[in-house]
């Protein structure tokens, strides 16, 4: 088990960065900085046949969150800015199943974390034996928060790269033009939830150094060592 000191600083370092993962997926949902995008008029570029220093005026700028963002629109005459919202707006455009997904595991992972928080703090200044808030649940807070983690960002990557979400949000209501993605990138909320996978991860190795085994392996076979007091009575 290792001296108690070195436990308790591996299990409150553990709790501190669950903590710092509950808070960076919780700022990580609300914010509009899930994806930064450069939509082009397509149609407008075509008819003017633009190219070279010409183009740059038909492309504009496109960022959102899991719960809606701002497009700046811009088609040779300047540029407009809209604000939009996926609920309820974009719901019938967008693959709302995977959409309200992610939503649904990000804020399992917030409540997930924040209970692993709980349980490392109480493991550490407490002394709870084979319960669910004991090693059990430190090992269990944390694959929950990991796979979570996995889930959204996989999910997430298959809305906006297989649906093509940044052009159906580029084309929403537009009738007389066609906008195309030039450019996207993921921006610094999904990074925060593959941060806070990591983080989850990094744990359980500290779970593992405080001298806690994973719950579901066997326990070593104590019926030989005790087989020769048996005889004795």
């Amino acid at each position: 088990m290792g001296r108690p000191w070195q436990r308790r600083a591996l299990l409150c370092a553990a709790g501190l960065l669950s903590l710092a993962g509950a808070l960076g997926a919780a700022a990580a949902l609300g914010a509009p900085r899930w994806v930064q995008a450069v939509p082009l008029c397509r149609t407008g570029a075509l008819l003017v046949n633009a190219s070279g220093p010409e183009l740059p005026l038909f492309l504009g700028e496109l960022h959102y969150g899991l719960f809606g963002g701002q497009r700046l629109r811009q088609c040779g005459l300047g540029g407009r800015a809209l604000r939009f919202a996926f609920f309820p707006d974009l719901l019938r455009v967008i693959p709302a199943s995977i959409h309200v997904s992610v939503i649904v595991f990000c804020v399992v992972l917030v409540a997930a974390a924040l209970v692993g928080t709980g349980f490392f703090m109480y493991n550490a200044f407490g002394s709870p034996y084979e319960t669910l808030h004991g090693p059990a649940g430190l090992y269990l807070c944390s694959f929950i928060c990991g796979s979570c983690g996995c889930l959204i960002l996989v999910l997430f990557s298959s809305e906006v790269k297989v649906h093509h979400l940044s052009e159906k949000i580029a084309n929403f209501k537009e009738g007389s033009f066609t906008f195309k993605t030039h450019s996207e990138q993921f921006s610094s909320s999904f990074w925060a939830i593959f941060m806070c996978s990591l983080v989850h991860l990094l744990n359980v190795v500290l779970i593992r150094f405080a001298g806690f085994e994973f719950p579901f392996s066997k326990p070593k076979d104590s019926g030989a060592s005790t087989g020769g007091a048996d005889l004795m009575y």
